[in-house]
């Protein structure tokens, strides 16, 4: 195992437990080293696995979720399911493995707005958005394969700044904000087939994500 491995594990390890911290503590030193006390590791080396950098621990955070999803929601197991609920099911895992984590959330996105941290937070995005669509079984090599990591990282954050405010029970405003935006697209994607295709076409996946980018609210 490299150093650089070993780091990239131990900041993962960490991630969960430092987001828990970060509630209180912000995305600071202080949270690394409380999240070190719990997790029984030396402060010292959980503060140089990150120097310090909050959005290094925030990448983490985004990166221990996106591990988890995958190990919960293989693709063999996606595939049984229709396309809209690929995508719903993997939204939903990441908003449950962050429940009761949402001032944390709150602190990140404020964090990952500032303008000298817009390139990485985009970077993130696109990650995650990338993991999603190859779990759900997406191997489309042209156009369309940043379009639809574009319009799920943006669906996926515009349904995480909901999440965060979100006093509802059981989190049901942002479930069904969530599933407007989806349901939005399949309507529209319904009626362009009918108008474009009149003797009829099977459901495309492609078509879906090349959608998603202007999701109904």
């Amino acid at each position: 195992m490299t150093m650089a491995y070993a780091t990239d594990e131990f900041r993962l390890q960490l991630a969960p437990l430092i987001a828990d911290a970060a509630a209180f503590d912000g995305w600071t030193d202080t949270a690394v080293l409380a999240a070190a006390n719990m997790a029984g590791v030396d402060g010292e080396a959980a503060r140089f696995a990150f120097d310090g950098q909050a959005m290094a621990m925030i990448a983490a955070w985004i990166h221990a979720i996106d591990r988890d999803m995958a190990a919960a929601l293989p693709a063999e197991h996606l595939a049984t399911l229709p396309i809209r609920e690929r995508i719903r099911v993997m939204i939903q895992f990441r908003l449950d493995a962050i429940a009761g984590q949402q001032e944390s959330l709150r602190r990140a996105l404020i964090e990952m707005a500032k303008p000298h941290h817009v390139a990485q937070t985009a970077r993130l995005a696109w990650q995650t958005a990338d993991v999603m669509w190859r779990l759900a079984g997406d191997t489309a090599t042209d156009y369309n394969h940043y379009t639809k990591r574009m319009t799920l990282g943006a669906i996926y954050a515009a349904t995480l700044s909901v999440f965060a405010d979100d006093t509802s029970e059981d989190h049901a405003d942002t479930r069904a904000f969530l599933a407007r935006r989806i349901d939005g697209v399949m309507r529209f994607e319904k009626l362009k087939a009918q108008v474009l295709h009149p003797k009829g076409d099977r459901f495309s996946l492609s078509r879906f994500a090349g959608r998603l980018r202007y999701p109904a609210t």
